[in-house]
Order: C-alpha cells, then structure tokens, then sequence
C-alpha cells in the first residue's frame, strides 16, 4: 500500500516536471535563458524546447513592432513659443539578448528617452519651423533615438510627431496672419490685372489713332451697348457726308416699335 502511493507521488512529480519542462513559444517571440544565473547560449524561439525547472530562469521578449505613446509634452520653442506637443515612437527588438542583459525595462528607457527626446528636438526648433517642417523633424528624432537604443537591440522604425496644440492667442495671432497674407495676394492679383489691363488700353489707342474710322466704330458700338441696356434713345452727330450716323435712333426706334407690338 505504501509503494502504491510513493510510486503515485513519484508520478505526479514526474508529470509536474514535465510540465514545467517543456515550453513553447509563439512565432513572433524569443525566450533567453538564464541558468544559475548565466545566460545560456542564444535565445530559444519559436516552438518547443526544454528547460531544467527551478535551475533555469526565462525572459520571453516580444519582436513584433511596438507602439510608444509620448504623452503630451509642454516645450518651449526656440522663439519662446509655448506648445503642448505629443508624438509616437514605432520600434521593434532586433536583438532580444541585448533587449535583456544591456538595460532593465527597454519599454520604459525607450519612453523615457523618447520624452527627453522631443523636448530637446522642439526645443531647439522656432514655432513656424514646427508647423512646416514637421518631416524634418521626425526624421531628427528618429535618428538621435535609433543612436541611443542601438545599443540595447532595438530598431526605431518611425517617429511620428501627432498634434501641435498652441494658446489661443497665438491662435488668433496665426488667424490674423492668414488673413494679411490672403488680403496681400488678392492686392497682387488686383494690380496684375490693372496693369494688363492698362497695357492693352495703351495698345488700343495706339491702334485706334492710326485708324480713325475704327476709333468711330469702336464709339457706335459702345453707344449701343448703353442705349439696348438703359432702354435710350441716343442722337449722334451727322457724318462728314451729310449721311446720316444715327445709330442710337435706329435703336431707340426699334425698342418703340417692339413694344407696340407687345401692347398690341
């Protein structure tokens, strides 16, 4: 009776180290080992291996690309502007080994360093700059923290600065600039058609003193254009031949015989 349950202990035992023996691990992860206290060899990883429970100790590092939020941050620019800006950090471990043995927490020394980061980056920035260069500076964050976590494996894949918030003051301040520089390139546009414009005038009266009788023409016409408009009856001057240039009465007769026959 006794052996029966010694040997049900052993089995039981038998099962739990088993258990604890064998681990698996998904395609995306890595398992560095430490063994009384040293790391063994290179990190485990993906699918099943064996490790000596209670001598052997595990650190599962994840390689899939990790997403950093910066909070927030209140900085002031180089021309004393103050801007509430937040940003995020895309990074992935290249090397899980260094991942583990070269800094305590990498998730937490990348945040941090990615804060001191954006504050030192805008910092050394002017506002306009920040608002129109905002590749520029993205890819000047990406390359002083690609610099700094190298080291502890890890790869910055992109930094992405997301809002720029300003006082409302300097709001306005931007709205009224806005504003002038619309009202400054509507003057612009203005005055490019006014000297067009006057350029073609100066080419027709050069055209029309070398032609008199298209200068006439020119007057008939606008004359009609007045009398079909204001519903007048216009007397021009009799021709040099004693022909009659009457051409706002040919109108005006023409407008009168137009409503008696509406009447009618």
């Amino acid at each position: 009776m006794v052996n029966l349950q010694l040997i049900g202990l052993l089995g039981i035992i038998t099962i739990i180290l088993l258990v604890n023996m064998i681990k698996i691990i998904k395609e995306y992860e890595r398992a560095v080992i430490f063994r009384l206290g040293r790391v063994l060899g290179k990190p485990k990883g993906p699918g099943v291996f064996v490790v000596i429970p209670i001598i052997d100790k595990i650190k599962i590092i994840d390689q899939r690309i990790l997403t950093l939020d910066i909070p927030k941050q209140g900085i002031i620019t180089r021309d004393n502007v103050t801007v509430d800006v937040d940003a995020v950090v895309y990074l992935k471990v290249m090397d899980p080994l260094d991942a583990v043995i070269k800094v305590q927490d990498y998730i937490v020394a990348s945040s941090l360093i990615s804060q001191t980061t954006l504050r030192d980056v805008i910092g050394q920035c002017d506002f306009d700059d920040i608002l129109s260069k905002r590749d520029e500076l993205n890819k000047r964050m990406k390359i002083i923290l690609d610099e700094v976590t190298n080291p502890w494996g890890i790869k910055v894949n992109s930094v992405a600065i997301r809002d720029v918030a300003i006082p409302d003051v300097m709001q306005r301040a931007i709205a009224k600039q806005a504003e002038a520089e619309r009202e400054k390139r509507s003057r612009i546009i203005i005055s490019e058609g006014e000297l067009q414009a006057a350029k073609n005038m100066a080419k027709a009266a050069e055209s029309y003193s070398k032609d008199p009788a298209a200068l006439r023409l020119r007057e008939l016409q606008t004359w009609a254009e007045v009398a079909r408009e204001k519903n007048l009856i216009i007397v021009t001057e009799m021709g040099s031949r004693g022909t009659s240039s009457d051409l706002g009465t040919v109108i005006g007769a023409t407008k009168k015989i137009q409503q008696k026959s509406s009447n009618n």
